[in-house]
């Protein structure tokens, strides 16, 4: 076990409440990053509480997430995602992992915030905000509680894989995120697959979802219909 890890198991938080900032027009939720690395497990909660920031406009108690908030959560990412280029990446569970923050909207989940925490490098699992509450700061307060318990257990590197939807990428950027590498998400159709994989044992290829370098875009665009850039960003946290 990780020291960071060590530290999420040690640390116990409950609830508070953060008023919610206004006007920051964060489109997040119109974007979201996931890198569908969670797992089941244990609760691990980073940290203590947050103190309360911005301008109470439209209050948001942002806490750790709780097994009872399973179906809202699970609610709140399916409808963040359909605008986005991740539209068909639909859970029926939520996956566990280390940091899971939640903002509420009365009982209901209305932003999302996980983050898996192996070592010194996290990285951003998923974070989405619902159609409803779009533009009103919450996944930029999501974060900034996050990042203090993340430097708090010794994370130094905070990391995301997102695709080319320009609210998440604008989103990134004004948070301090800067682009490290890409690579390309190609989705075969059941016609297409066929030109790069070849089943067996009786089996039929109905489609796939495969991986290819970025310089090879030009030539994936031609040979696919749904091709995304997936950019690796990172922010560097305080020592």
């Amino acid at each position: 076990m990780t020291a960071e890890q060590e530290c999420v198991r040690s640390r116990h938080q409950e609830p508070w409440t953060v008023p919610e900032t206004s006007g920051e027009g964060s489109g997040l939720g119109d974007d979201v990053v996931d890198a569908a690395r969670g797992r089941a497990g244990e609760v691990r909660l980073l940290g203590a509480p947050g103190r309360p920031r911005g301008a109470p406009d439209r209050p948001a108690e942002i806490r750790n997430y709780e097994p009872a908030d399973e179906a809202s959560w699970l609610r709140c990412r399916v409808l963040g995602f359909l605008a986005t280029n991740s539209y068909d990446d639909v859970w029926q569970v939520k996956r566990r992992t280390d940091l899971e923050l939640v903002a509420l909207d009365g009982d209901e989940v209305a932003g999302i915030l996980d983050v898996s925490v192996p070592g010194a490098e996290a990285t951003i699992d998923t974070v989405v905000v619902h159609p409803g509450r779009q533009g009103e700061g919450i996944a930029t307060a999501l974060l900034a509680e996050a990042v203090p318990r993340l430097e708090r257990c010794g994370v130094r590197t905070l990391g995301a894989w997102t695709r080319e939807d320009v609210p998440a990428l604008n989103w990134f950027a004004r948070n301090g995120f800067t682009e490290l590498e890409s690579c390309l998400h190609v989705h075969a159709s059941a016609d297409e697959v066929g030109t790069v994989l070849t089943a067996r044992h009786g089996l039929v290829s109905a489609g796939a979802f495969l991986h290819a370098r970025i310089e090879r875009e030009a030539e994936m665009r031609q040979r696919f219909e749904r091709v995304h850039v997936c950019r690796r960003m990172a922010r560097e946290l305080r020592p």
